[in-house]
């Protein structure tokens, strides 16, 4: 992602950090990785990408700055070609949604990509397997438990058939493999509902962009949500606690930015609402929009259901904005509550933690400053190092 000139990163010195892009190529070179498969539902160019394909494109992205040679076998994405090349590394999008599991398996086992040092499955619901097939140096990406999110996308049989894979069918082959996870929250849920050996599993963080800055508030009330338009991210349940908040503060606003098959359930309920004076949904938008987003925003809010982390939160944190969003694992690391931001466990909780940040500016701005100075934590070169130390079976930084 690129901003503009005149933004600046957050604080905090990085240069002499084990993670810098000549420690990241160190590394790759003890452990003889020189080529690296990674195997992925989606990619960045998908309409319906999200935090998960951020994540991966960003490490991806450092990997090859650090002179790996990075091959991301992914799905069609509409609009894109099936070969192309992005910030250093290759996408090759052969096969549609499902199909793409067994057509990367088939590929990787016939050498179509060529020779590889390590492979990286991304266990997004759906796993690849690749531990009864991939030979070498391995490990998975699994950013959270799916098993509420089954029957929110899928008809109840699909459902259960996507539960029963998940948490009993695929664990027992993954006892071997490196896990890494975004959270301690994460990590904790993935152990209690997967049963994966507590050893194997590793937890790194994601980072932040530096482009991602404090600006001015806007001079209005504003909340601003950022994800994909789907239901674990339980939109409807925003826009109602948004209505509920205008009762209190009648000039509050609420932006919607993101994409994804339930815009048209969401513009139904915000008619339902009467409330297309004071919310939008502005779709995907270009990384200059988002950064004024997040720095004009009051609030920055998640509903979600399930969350590995909660990226839109942090990078809202770095433009020095406080959150208020559901008590999830993953958003219980990205927030510490009551300190940058507000976690809430009931959906009538939302609208009066909302309102509490708006009306009282105190509290907000002692909130935006803890989270901007905690944002400082967060560095995608460091999560590149760490989760190229879980494949080569060293030590986190």
């Amino acid at each position: 992602m690129q901003f503009d000139d005149d933004t600046q990163p957050p604080q905090g010195v990085v240069g002499d950090a084990p993670w810098t892009p000549g420690k990241i190529g160190d590394l790759a070179a003890e452990a003889g990785i020189g080529r690296i498969h990674v195997l992925a539902w989606r990619d960045l160019d998908d309409v319906e990408a999200g935090g998960s394909e951020l994540h991966a494109s960003n490490v991806a992205a450092r990997w090859a700055a650090a002179g790996i040679d990075v091959v991301m076998r992914t799905s069609h994405a509409a609009g894109s070609p099936p070969n192309a090349s992005r910030d250093g590394y290759e996408v090759v999008r052969h096969a549609g949604r499902y199909l793409i599991f067994p057509r990367a398996v088939v590929a990787e086992l016939l050498g179509r990509h060529g020779d590889r040092d390590a492979l990286v499955e991304i266990w997004n619901g759906v796993p690849f397997l690749s531990p009864l097939w991939a030979r070498g140096r391995r490990a998975a990406w699994l950013h959270h438990v799916h098993e509420d999110m089954w029957p929110m996308v899928l008809p109840p049989k699909l459902a259960r058939a996507g539960q029963l894979l998940e948490r009993r069918l695929a664990p027992p082959f993954y006892r071997r493999t490196p896990i890494v996870t975004l959270s301690e929250s994460s990590r904790s849920h993935i152990l209690d509902r997967l049963r994966l050996p507590a050893d194997n599993v590793h937890v790194v963080p994601p980072g932040i962009d530096p482009g991602f800055s404090p600006g001015a508030e806007a001079a209005e009330p504003t909340v601003v949500a950022v994800g994909r338009l789907m239901p674990s991210k339980d939109f409807p349940a925003l826009l109602d606690a948004m209505a509920a908040v205008r009762r209190e503060v009648p000039n509050a606003r609420l932006r919607i930015i993101g994409e994804g098959y339930e815009r048209p359930k969401l513009e139904r309920r915000i008619a339902e609402l009467d409330a297309v004076e004071w919310c939008t949904i502005e779709g995907r938008v270009a990384p200059e929009v988002l950064l004024e987003a997040y720095r004009s925003a009051w609030i920055v809010a998640s509903t979600s259901r399930a969350e590995g982390w909660g990226m839109t939160l942090t990078e809202a944190a770095a433009c020095s904005t406080p959150a208020v969003a559901t008590r999830i694992p993953g958003h219980t690391d990205a927030v510490v509550d009551n300190e940058t931001g507000l976690l809430v466990d009931r959906d009538d909780e939302l609208a009066p933690a909302m309102v509490r940040l708006l009306i009282d500016h105190d509290l907000r701005r002692r909130l935006a400053a803890a989270a901007l100075d905690r944002s400082a934590r967060f560095s995608w070169d460091r999560t590149a190092y760490d989760t190229l130390a879980v494949l080569a079976g060293q030590p986190l930084s």
